[in-house]
């Protein structure tokens, strides 16, 4: 018998994607144990959520292969595209590369190391309100040492006060913006301040900032960067940095 409507027949009608389209950024130094499996679930999410998407990741002058593991998914989909630093340039210079290779309406980064489970993107992207709203994920609960998580928290303290975020968990590596608000901000932090900056740019232009959790994970493999002295001096630099630019503003 055909399917006759009215008869008591439903048919399950698919779900419209949640995004038009979708650029989702993966910074990566030094990840070639994590990224093909982090490549991977990021095109999964992709297509959970987006009618057009694809994955953009920077290589961030690594030497253990990243690029050649990323270059062998890219044979096989053509989705997902590489951004390449011959030398390490730090994490603020790799997602400032990578949004700016971005090319759809809707950009999403996490980090390359795994630490997220990208299947809670779809979810994620359901607490959004409004195309031009900014996304930031706080960690619950947060999977990192006693020590990293002190300093975290710390730096979240810090750059709230210093330039008035309101925002829970700053650094947290689970965001979504909408790529106007990139292409009309002078990014220019090359270490772990770009969150910070990001979010002062987008607070001083108006856009509505909407936090959610999200489940964090321990690394499995790889070596977690260390707070080094020297990354925390030069992210205490540029706050201070960004701290003069908006007063001058």
């Amino acid at each position: 018998m055909a399917d006759t409507p009215g008869f008591g027949y439903h048919r399950a009608m698919p779900r419209p994607p949640a995004l038009g389209e979708l650029s989702i950024v993966l910074p990566c130094h030094d990840e070639a144990e994590n990224v093909e499996s982090v490549v991977r679930a990021a095109c999964a999410a992709g297509a959970a959520v987006a009618g057009r998407w694809e994955v953009v990741v920077v290589d961030d002058g690594s030497r253990d292969g990243t690029g050649d593991r990323v270059r062998g998914l890219m044979d096989a989909d053509d989705t997902i595209r590489l951004v390449t630093h011959p030398q390490n340039q730090g994490y603020g210079a790799a997602l400032r590369s990578g949004f700016r290779n971005a090319r759809y309406a809707q950009v999403f980064y996490t980090d390359g190391d795994g630490q997220f489970d990208l299947a809670q993107l779809e979810r994620f992207v359901g607490a959004g309100r409004g195309a031009n709203t900014v996304l930031a994920g706080y960690r619950h609960p947060r999977r990192d040492s006693l020590l990293r998580s002190l300093n975290g928290r710390s730096w979240s303290a810090l750059a709230n006060v210093t330039l008035g975020l309101g925002v829970r968990d700053v650094n947290c590596a689970f965001k979504l913006f909408p790529r106007e608000l990139l292409a009309a901000t002078p990014l220019s932090s090359r270490g772990a301040a770009i969150d910070a900056e990001i979010l002062a740019e987008a607070r001083r232009l108006g856009y509505p900032i909407a936090e959610a959790p999200v489940v964090h994970r321990p690394r499995e493999h790889g070596r977690q960067s260390g707070a080094r002295p020297a990354v925390i001096a030069r992210a205490l630099v540029e706050l201070i940095r960004l701290r003069r630019r908006q007063l001058t503003r």
